[in-house]
């Protein structure tokens, strides 16, 4: 069974802790397991800024844009932010924040 498959049939619980400046996501793709990095952290006015470090973020092909993402994680409603990205072809399969 893939990692993929597995994120599907039991999704991690995933925790965040408050007041967060950097989220860093490993995310598992459909395609063969593929593993990238999704990064929202903290800019100079205090909004999170996403990035998928060297890749569009079109890959992930999430129903929601980035900036929806960006502005949820303003808000610190993670879990949000999770079911967003959830919603395309790669799935949430681990989580740092510092």
């Amino acid at each position: 069974m893939s990692q993929y498959q597995t994120l599907v049939r039991k999704p991690p619980v995933i925790t965040i802790k408050k007041k967060s400046r950097e989220v860093i996501f490993t995310l598992i793709s459909a395609m063969c397991d593929n593993k990238s990095t999704l990064s929202f952290k903290k800019n100079a006015d205090g909004d999170f800024k996403a990035n998928l470090l060297g890749q569009a973020f079109s890959n992930i092909q999430a129903k929601h844009d980035k900036i929806d993402m960006e502005w949820t994680a303003d808000e610190g409603n993670w879990q949000e932010v999770i079911k967003m990205i959830n919603t395309g072809t790669s799935l949430v399969g681990s989580v740092r924040a510092r």
